[in-house]
């Protein structure tokens, strides 16, 4: 018998992560009521198919979706401040997300107390690290999975290996938005992580303080806080009486805490004082991410018990992800062109400037979400041999880094951009596309952005692909 076992569940939101709390909530017994405001959703055809007594509600709808119901799972990303969630918590009713119905279900399984959950949340580099940890997880023999904000959803994973008769995985890593906090309680992960807090979703939050708030709510538990220190509002985060290991790009301040040091001529990642491996033997481009590696060296040790040093192999194998400071091509020249369509927020493409060499010529512009740009001119006078701005919000940009003495020039869409790009960079230099802006003003999404941005590159002159 299940929590969820004749109880009226109203789903919001039909894309992955409603599909699959829909799809979970009738497996265990529940009424099932979805409703999405889209009039076409895109997970229709799969939840007739497999929830077939479900009721959807597809298009415009309001408050009346609640009569009946004992419990609303909100999609992430949908807001809890207004409308029908605002609606249901007037009215009392228990409001849920994914990650809550996850730890409900390892819990009836009885399978918690075996598990190891290990969290990651941040404003940049989750996906990375999540994929990382995952690996690494992998090849120290678990049978590791990572989900959530990644994809798959958790409880797809969880329900395909009921509905195959597999075991269950022994470790999850994943990676929650700020959105899939807002709803979660009781995950209790054994180990989690706040990567780091910039400007991001401010049309969403208060401000920058709310925002840091919602996501240090993945420290639920009693579990083991892994902080990066190089980042004020996470290096207070900490909790009293809670073990912590701390991560950064200096060296490390105790033994139990990770960092980056240069010895005998190079770059190193380190444990304390132990060097466990040379940064130009990191795959991953970017000090940023080698920031991610130690990050998840300390969520294998302090959620799982295993040493860094049984883990560098699986370091030194581990290749990326698409469209995150993605070498996709070099000129004859040395001219290098680098695929950071994920970067949608300014501290992604500082962190992206910061991280590769200089000179850069940047490209970048779109929908910005309200962020303040400034933080850019830095950055840009720092490594920047000219910036190609393009979309929405290009002028935005512009008047935030004028000053900055690098030069500034705007394109009328990404193929241009790259051209000017290509004709702006000398020999050696990094031609690099990090937005620091959402996609949807020109693209589909930020992969379909990536795609516009390689097709372009790869068919300049002189140009061959990595």
């Amino acid at each position: 018998m299940s929590a969820l076992t004749g109880k009226h569940v109203l789903v919001l939101g039909l894309g992955e992560s409603g599909l699959a709390m829909a799809r979970w909530c009738a497996l265990r017994g529940a009424r099932v009521r979805v409703a999405d405001s889209r009039g076409q959703p895109p997970g229709v055809d799969a939840l007739r198919a497999d929830a077939p007594l479900a009721e959807i509600i597809a298009g415009v709808f309001g408050v009346e979706v609640l009569d009946g119901i004992d419990l609303v799972a909100v999609s992430p990303g949908l807001d809890p401040r207004v409308g029908v969630i605002a609606e249901a918590r007037r009215r009392g009713l228990t409001v849920t997300g994914e990650m809550s119905l996850l730890a409900q279900a390892l819990d009836e399984l009885g399978v918690r107390a075996r598990t190891r959950i290990l969290a990651i949340t941040g404003t940049n580099g989750k996906t990375t690290t999540t994929a990382l940890t995952a690996a690494l997880a992998q090849a120290a023999g678990l049978d590791a999975v990572a989900a959530g904000n990644i994809s798959p959803a958790a409880l797809d994973v969880l329900m395909e290996r009921l509905e195959l008769g597999l075991h269950l995985p022994q470790c999850w890593v994943l990676e929650l938005s700020s959105f899939q906090i807002e709803t979660m309680t009781g995950l209790d992960a054994d180990a989690a992580t706040v990567l780091n807090v910039t400007d991001d979703h401010l049309d969403r939050y208060a401000g920058l303080d709310a925002y840091a708030m919602t996501k240090a709510a993945i420290f639920q538990g009693q579990g083991v806080q892994v902080l990066n220190r190089d980042d004020v509002r996470v290096a207070a985060m900490a909790l009293a009486g809670r073990r912590a290991i701390r991560f950064g790009t200096g060296a490390p301040g105790t033994d139990s805490d990770y960092g980056l040091v240069e010895a005998d001529g190079r770059g190193w990642l380190v444990r304390g004082q132990d060097r466990l491996l040379a940064l130009d033997e990191l795959p991953l481009a970017g000090r940023h991410n080698a920031a991610n590696a130690l990050a998840a060296l300390a969520l294998c040790e302090g959620g799982l018990g295993i040493e860094p040093r049984s883990l560098l192999d699986g370091l030194r194998a581990f290749r990326g992800l698409p469209h995150r400071v993605e070498l996709v091509a070099e000129r004859a020249d040395g001219v290098r062109y680098y695929d950071d369509s994920k970067g949608t927020n300014v501290g992604a493409t500082v962190a992206a400037l910061d991280g590769l060499p200089s000179p850069v010529v940047l490209i970048a512009g779109g929908d910005g979400k309200g962020q303040d740009f400034s933080p850019l001119a830095d950055a840009l006078a720092r490594h920047a041999r000219a910036v190609v701005l393009i979309g929405r919000d290009a002028a935005r940009i512009e008047g935030a880094v004028a000053g900055c003495g690098v030069a500034l020039e705007h394109a009328v869409d990404l193929d241009r951009a790259v051209e000017r790009a290509d004709a702006l960079a000398q020999p050696g230099d990094v031609v690099l596309l990090s937005p620091a802006c959402a996609s949807l003003d020109m693209f589909r999404n930020y992969a379909h952005r990536a795609e516009v941005f390689v097709s372009a590159v790869r068919r300049l002159p002189g140009v061959s692909p990595r």
